[in-house]
């Protein structure tokens, strides 16, 4: 399949040499606004296939000059949306990297965009391929954990270095850190909380509300760190340190996120998952579980936590399992990268909706607005649109994949070539975008 990658900064590069790992990836053309970042990514395709790709800094040229199936855009995240639209537009599926959206403008123009071109567009939201993740969702399908009432999750890193030295690094955090205050990034944690609740398919987020802390990180860290004269020394930092956003779900479960990016701290994503009969906790100090009765031969484990790795021995995800007998491709994220890869390299070869679609993509998105516009106004409660029209209610079945992350199909995991064969749907098998009314 004939591919094109737009954004090759640091993330764009690396996303575009992972799916080159995935079977029948052939990259025709690469594209990006500074000439050297697109030499590069030339040169690295190269490299590695013997092929050269056309180069361009526009992506409007792009799309008006090649026949593609799909495209990698790994932009900045104020980009993503009118590239996803262009792409689709030009009869190209596409994939986007993870990012918040600035307008429910832009996510309606891309679910209409979707609907009416009948190419797709999903989020490469990379945690829904984790391997505890997966695990718990697992888990939860099982029924070990009862009802689930309440999750959590957050993007909680200090990226001070690289919000700092934006300019330097042609890096977007910078200006979005000085401009906005909001969940700017809000999908690692929500993606798989999302699936775990079936979010557009039985279930939806009714309304959110956030608030932000004080903004002293990035000062404090630039004060510190570069002479008086350096040009952000005085800046007026518009992100709070800390963003919480409460989201209630129209079947009565809560979403606590948290956004954490500018004060000293470890690498932790916080996940949660809490139901009647048990509790999943991620922390950065080890994962534990904890379930209300004794499952078969853990015994003794009632009422405290147990070693979650203990636990996911016995519940590994399928798809996790075959990734382990074929091999992990552990270059990116441990290996979650290649999976989301493959899951939307699988959708365009059999040219069926990927398992993160239009809607999930502009739902999960939705988010970073949403919370500016609560944050604006004091932590006042704003709804969420509903981005299916209604069609969330009853909605068609999702398209049996090994690469689902919302249900699992252990049929579909054939001895040692589940990956190989990927999706079971074919081209007689795909289901259509849902129209809205």
């Amino acid at each position: 399949m004939r591919y094109a990658a737009i954004g090759l900064g640091g993330r764009g590069k690396g996303q575009m040499m992972e799916l080159l790992n995935v079977p029948g990836v052939e990259y025709v053309a690469v594209c990006d606004n500074y000439g050297d970042r697109a030499e590069k990514g030339a040169d690295l395709v190269e490299q590695k296939t013997g092929r050269r790709p056309k180069v361009y800094q526009d992506y409007r040229e792009l799309f008006a000059r090649e026949e593609l199936d799909a495209v990698l855009c790994c932009t900045t995240w104020v980009t993503h949306g009118e590239i996803a639209i262009a792409a689709m537009n030009a009869g190209c599926h596409v994939a986007i990297e993870v990012g918040g959206a600035a307008s429910a403008q832009e996510c309606w123009d891309m679910v209409k965009t979707s609907e009416r071109t009948g190419k797709f567009c999903m989020l490469l939201e990379n945690c829904c391929y984790d391997r505890n993740e997966m695990a718990v969702l697992n888990i939860v399908r099982q029924g070990l954990m009862g009802e689930i009432v309440h999750c959590a999750g957050g993007y909680r890193h200090d990226l001070r270095d690289e919000i700092a030295y934006g300019k330097e690094n042609h890096h977007g955090r910078l200006k979005n850190f000085l401009a906005r205050n909001g969940e700017l990034y809000p999908t690692h944690e929500l993606g798989p909380i999302a699936k775990l609740l079936h979010i557009n398919r039985g279930n939806r987020f009714l309304s959110l509300v956030s608030v932000a802390s004080k903004a002293r990180g990035m000062a404090d860290f630039l004060h510190r760190k570069q002479p008086a004269d350096y040009y952000l020394q005085g800046a007026q930092w518009n992100e709070g340190d800390i963003v919480d956003t409460l989201i209630t779900c129209a079947n009565g479960e809560t979403i606590h996120l948290t956004h954490d990016c500018t004060l000293p701290r470890f690498y932790s994503r916080d996940y949660a998952v809490q139901g009647t009969r048990g509790l999943y906790q991620e922390s950065a100090f080890g994962n534990a579980l904890m379930i209300d009765e004794e499952i078969g031969t853990f015994q003794g484990w009632n009422h405290r936590p147990a070693n979650f790795d203990d636990y996911r021995a016995v519940y590994e995800h399928p798809l996790w399992k075959a990734y382990e007998k074929g091999g992990i491709h552990a270059n990116g994220h441990g290996g979650m990268d290649y999976l989301v890869l493959s899951a939307f390299a699988d959708a365009v070869e059999h040219n069926t909706l990927p398992p993160i679609d239009v809607y999930d993509t502009a739902a999960w998105m939705a988010i970073t607005y949403l919370s500016e516009q609560s944050i604006a106004m004091g932590g006042q409660p704003v709804p969420v649109p509903d981005f299916t029209n209604g069609a969330w209610i009853e909605r068609e079945p999702a398209v049996p994949s090994i690469f689902s992350c919302e249900e699992i199909y252990p049929d579909l995991f054939a001895a040692d070539t589940a990956l190989e064969n990927s999706s079971t749907a074919t081209a007689e098998s795909v289901l259509p975008l849902q129209a809205s009314p």
